[in-house]
């Protein structure tokens, strides 16, 4: 039976954004803001300044005990053990055929001075909240490793090259310390919170955690400082331009970190056993059948999510996502392509209502941006 008829669920800051009148749409089970002023015009605030988005929506899990990160190695093909107090790193939880679960970003926080045992924070999207929630608790429930649900906290992103200057004002610690992918427990507006330099843009910026009633402060005074209120709109241009994957679309369960163009994260040679292993270590032998590339329109017909990739007529891949990106005024787009076509400089045809139109393959992501910090 179809979902279609249950209520969509609404953040803590809902209120406070349909009080600027932006378009809402439904997300994930969520009512969601998808533009406000528009979507270049928030795009390029980021791109340029800084905006601010809404991401309460998202799985927020705490995690704590003695074996943490022993319990959670199985679970990712990257090596946690590797991760220093203050330190997090982008993974995907796999199934035992390598497929992806969901992408998530561990946070790893080191030994709670009250408990005496590690802690970390693990961000989840929110379509496979309940899942991941499910599949994390049966794999670490023999361990006496604690998972909290802290879904309800508000998560705040602040993105862009002001992201440091505006976010300072209502922090105690110095955020110039924080870096890429660096995080902290802080003192926001006088009260307790945890800030991260993370995000899905492709630039500098943070995102915050906090309580509803805090997140609600934070949010204010962030709109009343002169940010600029972002929506998915351009949260989903800045992360195509910067190659980001998106779950359901780049990756799912139907494809592997390697297929998908995450083999970076993939740390074969430093760990030894976990979930889908064998299917990736028999991948990096034999080679991967299908890759994920960057498109780039020779127009501005623009590639949407499943039109057909064609060569000499034949169907040999699909469109991803795709875009006009508003940064480089050129139309774009992610695509899965057999490996043997997957090479710079290939040309193909993209199919468009019934049309051929041609692309070329380029170097990802489109754009780096000059204000991210390396890590």
């Amino acid at each position: 039976m179809a979902n279609s008829t249950l209520p969509l669920s609404q953040t803590p800051l809902s209120d406070l954004i349909l009080e600027l009148n932006p378009r809402m749409v439904p997300f994930s089970g969520w009512e969601m803001a998808v533009q406000y002023s528009g979507i270049n015009k928030e795009h390029e605030a980021v791109r340029t300044a800084v905006g601010i988005f809404d991401i309460s929506h998202m799985g927020k899990f705490s995690l704590a005990g003695e074996q943490l990160i022993e319990a959670l190695q199985p679970l990712v093909p990257s090596d946690l053990s590797r991760l220093q107090p203050g330190q997090a790193q982008y993974t995907v939880l796999l199934n035992a055929q390598g497929g992806i679960l969901d992408d998530i970003i561990f946070y790893y926080q080191g030994i709670n001075s009250n408990t005496g045992k590690p802690q970390g924070v693990m961000i989840v999207n929110a379509a496979t909240k309940s899942r991941d929630k499910a599949w994390v608790t049966a794999h670490i429930e023999e361990t006496g490793v604690d998972l909290v649900d802290h879904s309800g906290d508000v998560l705040i992103a602040i993105q862009g090259p002001q992201a440091e200057p505006q976010l300072q004002q209502f922090v105690a610690e110095d955020l110039s310390t924080l870096p890429f992918f660096g995080h902290l427990n802080a003192t926001i507006l006088n009260q307790p919170g945890f800030i991260a330099r993370t995000g899905y843009t492709g630039e500098d910026g943070f995102e915050v955690m906090v309580t509803p009633e805090l997140g609600r402060q934070l949010w204010q005074e962030l709109l009343n400082a002169g940010v600029t209120p972002c929506g998915l709109g351009a949260r989903d241009t800045l992360r195509l331009e910067a190659a980001m994957a998106l779950y359901g679309q780049e990756i799912d369960l139907t494809t592997t970190p390697l297929e998908a163009g995450l083999s970076w994260l993939v740390h074969l040679e430093s760990k030894q056993h976990f979930i889908g292993r064998p299917v990736l270590e028999q991948q990096k032998i034999e080679g991967v059948s299908m890759r994920l590339v960057g498109l780039e329109m020779q127009g501005r017909h623009i590639a949407r999510h499943d039109y057909p990739v064609k060569v000499e007529g034949e169907v040999v891949g699909k469109i991803t996502s795709g875009t006009l990106s508003p940064t480089l005024g050129k139309a774009i787009a992610l695509a899965y392509l057999p490996t043997e076509l997957a090479k710079l400089g290939t040309s193909v045809m993209v199919e468009i209502r019934g049309k051929d139109y041609p692309a070329i393959i380029v170097k990802r992501p489109f754009y780096r941006s000059p204000h991210r910090p390396s890590k």
